[in-house]
């Protein structure tokens, strides 16, 4: 951390994401509360990728709070500045569309996002693979776990070149789960 007001920001942060997300769960058989996994994948950008810049690390935060909250890209602008909310945005899916062709262009926009939205996408890619790696969802088959570790794969293809350690963690995952990362 860099100074004070670095950490009253990440603060700020973390409470603004805590109230947003304050009555949602994961799908795990336990029903973690939700706000386990934004921390999860800041720490993760933090403390494994040694990623140091706030803006990065507030948008890690927020990543799912206009997908999966009443929060709009406003509302992050006015609390948060033009540089959280354009990183959000970058990450965030349209729950307008359906679940496959979100999917879709999950994989078709990774390769143009900034390098900041990349890391946030790293990040969560890889804190999720390891919850499914440890635990299936409720109502989830083996089936569909792998399909999402393949489907996350084709996703990381085009965010490579951004963070080496969460690329090789990754890969890690994949080659556990039979996933080849090499296929096209």
């Amino acid at each position: 951390m860099e100074s004070c007001s670095d950490a009253v920001l990440l603060l700020e942060t973390v409470n603004f994401a805590a109230e947003k997300h304050r009555n949602q769960r994961r799908k795990d058989p336990d029903a973690t509360p939700y706000i386990n996994h934004p921390i999860g994948v800041a720490r993760i950008l933090s403390h494994e990728a040694g990623v140091t810049d706030v803006c990065v690390l507030q948008a890690a935060l927020l990543h799912d709070t206009v997908e999966d909250t009443d929060t709009s890209l406003q509302e992050l602008d006015t609390c948060f500045g033009p540089v959280v909310s354009r990183i959000v945005s970058e990450v965030t899916d349209d729950k307008t569309l359906p679940k496959a062709e979100r999917k879709r262009l999950q994989v078709e926009h990774a390769p143009h996002c900034s390098p900041q939205a990349k890391l946030v996408k790293l990040s969560d890619k890889l804190y999720n693979l390891r919850d499914l790696d440890t635990s299936t969802p409720v109502g989830w088959t083996e089936q569909r776990v792998q399909e999402y570790f393949v489907w996350a794969c084709d996703v990381v293809k085009g965010l490579r070149g951004t963070s080496p350690v969460l690329e090789q963690k990754l890969d890690q995952l994949f080659t556990k789960r039979g996933v080849d990362v090499s296929r096209s």
